[in-house]
């Protein structure tokens, strides 16, 4: 069910960050690169289901609440300009409001990075490929 929410998820975020031309600058590109190697890792994952596989995705949901992160700084910093420029009297907790209450660009947007890479999180927590015990042979097996 998490796998599900999570492609879901991505391909809606994916698809939206498409349309919007969310891909101005190559800071924009994160999301959709970051989905786009998700679903490469999910794709190694499908065909086996290896520890390495299982990291693999853990270490790119990393990277989606990193990118999630960032883009909270990125979003708030565009709104802040936006803002100075139309009132350059804005300052502190006024102009902190005014920038994270914007809709151009939403301040609080890429916290779908950071949701998304919770539900792989979740997914990956305790999986069955984690303790997996690699299918060799002994040394003294069959003596």
């Amino acid at each position: 069910m998490l796998l599900t929410i999570f492609i879901l998820g991505s391909m809606g975020s994916g698809a939206e960050l498409l349309l919007l031309n969310h891909v101005e600058s190559l800071v924009q590109w994160i999301p959709l690169l970051l989905i786009l190697l998700s679903f490469v890792a999910l794709g190694w994952h499908a065909v086996r289901r290896t520890p390495a596989s299982t990291r693999a995705i853990q270490g790119t949901m990393v990277a989606f609440i990193a990118a999630g992160l960032a883009g909270f700084y990125f979003h708030y910093q565009g709104s802040a300009e936006f803002k100075l420029e139309s009132n350059p009297s804005l300052a502190g907790w006024r102009l902190f409001w005014e920038a994270i209450r914007a809709k151009a660009p939403p301040a609080l947007a890429p916290g779908v990075m950071i949701q998304l890479g919770l539900i792989g999180l979740a997914y990956t927590y305790r999986h069955p490929a984690l303790s997996a015990v690699p299918n060799t042979k002994l040394k003294d097996e069959g003596e």
